[in-house]
């Protein structure tokens, strides 16, 4: 029962990997191709669907943590997700003033081309047991160039929609309602800025310490 169990998890995990890998490769061709041909303005239109396919499938990594299909800690992947979730959905595709600004492009390009390397190398594994050592260095060294460049678009896609927020009131709550309850997303979205610029070199952190570990291992075998 228990080997039926650890096929049927690593057959799921395999499909899951694989798939996710399929829609940010669809991402970085579709963006790659709109910037040279058309320009950063259309990148946002050209890729929004795969793109939102893609990240929401995230979603469920933080149940596979959550139930230990996977050993990441919670603690790493629901701030990380909810990010990016919170960019893709509430500042990207509710508000259409940012998604012409060039740093739409760079952002897509780092997610797509991070991801792809991460579904990648944990496809192998389920697949294989094991991954080729230059995807190993891959995973564990892009991030020292991706994660600058992905963090960077997010504050300011985020600082850019914030006159739009202000404006637009989409997603706030205003009292008097049944609920007596209000919410701002301008505040939110203030908060969120907040929160990355303690956060981000914390994750860097964490991200240098993994790949000190993972490139030692490597090595020692």
């Amino acid at each position: 029962m228990a080997g039926f169990l650890s096929m049927l998890r690593r057959t799921y995990l395999s499909v899951y990997n694989w798939a996710v890998f399929i829609g940010w490769a669809q991402v970085l061709f579709l963006a790659v191709k709109t910037l040279k041909e058309s320009g950063h303005e259309h990148v946002y239109s050209a890729v929004e669907k795969p793109l939102q396919l893609a990240q929401t499938a995230a979603i469920l990594e933080i149940v596979h943590s959550l139930v230990g299909l996977v050993r990441s800690p919670i603690s790493a992947t629901l701030p990380q997700i909810s990010s990016r979730l919170y960019l893709t959905w509430i500042i990207l595709h509710s508000f259409p003033e940012v998604q012409t600004h060039f740093l739409v492009s760079s952002l897509t390009i780092s997610w797509s081309i991070t991801e792809i390397i991460r579904y990648s190398f944990f496809g192998m594994k389920e697949v294989f047991g094991g991954t080729p050592s230059f995807l190993l260095w891959l995973r564990y060294s892009t991030f020292l160039v991706m994660y600058p460049i992905g963090i960077s678009s997010e504050v300011g896609l985020i600082y850019l929609a914030l006159p739009h927020i202000k404006v637009s009131e989409k997603f706030c709550i205003r009292m008097p309602n049944r609920w007596n309850f209000s919410f701002d997303n301008f505040y939110i979205a203030i908060v969120a800025l907040g929160i990355y610029v303690p956060g981000s070199p914390h994750l860097y952190r964490y991200m240098l310490s993994q790949r000190k570990k993972a490139l030692s291992k490597s090595k020692r075998e």
